[in-house]
């Protein structure tokens, strides 16, 4: 299994699977969300962890402080800058802002289709693949905690609850999963699910 290779390996056949993909947007946290209300740009990195035998996916549990999803688990990312050249180099800047982990550290693989959420952000899921050892230095401000999420639980769909909420009068749905103390759910989670669907097939 692709899961117990050598790291290049591994990262030969993520690329390939992700470039196979179908590139699709997502439907976003509610599926009536089309493009036409995501004005608002950002990226995440998607960290996976390449740590044996037991790879991880690397998350974040956001402080309480902030304005925004705030207590919630997530990638480390963010908005995207105007002097952003693409993507890819806004997620690595925000996970090295948020987490400190180095671009030297990430090797690029693909992306995830976009992910259109509640708040208007479409957000462009970055792929890496992360050689240990590294540091990490989370910004106090920004993260409570970092985590690692056992890849395999990731990629089993069974994992995943479907959940349900009323907003405006309006009937949605979301995705969550739990590992330890730690629960994931909405985009995150949504995305999670994505890999696992493309890494699956």
């Amino acid at each position: 299994m692709w899961l117990h290779t050598s790291p290049d390996q591994a990262a030969s056949w993520l690329q390939d699977k992700l470039y196979l993909a179908e590139t699709r947007p997502l439907s976003g946290d509610v599926p009536q969300l089309t493009d036409r209300v995501a004005t608002k740009p950002a990226a995440v990195l998607v960290p996976i962890v390449w740590r044996q035998p037991t790879p991880s996916i690397l998350l974040t549990r956001r402080t309480e402080k902030l304005r925004q999803h705030s207590g919630q688990v997530s990638f480390p990312g963010g908005k995207i800058d105007p002097e952003d050249p693409t993507a890819e180099q806004a997620a690595l800047r925000e996970a090295e802002e948020e987490v400190g982990l180095r671009a030297e550290h990430i090797q690029l693989l693909g992306r995830l289709p976009h992910y259109i959420t509640i708040t208007g952000y479409r957000v462009e899921p970055v792929v890496g693949l992360v050689l240990p050892p590294f540091s990490l230095a989370p910004a106090p401000d920004e993260v409570a905690e970092v985590f690692e999420l056992p890849l395999e639980l990731a990629l089993n769909p069974d994992n995943y609850i479907k959940e349900r909420y009323w907003r405006d009068n309006q009937e949605g749905f979301y995705l969550s999963l739990r590992y330890q103390q730690h629960y994931v759910w909405g985009a995150t989670a949504a995305m999670l699910r994505v890999l696992a669907d493309i890494l699956n097939h």
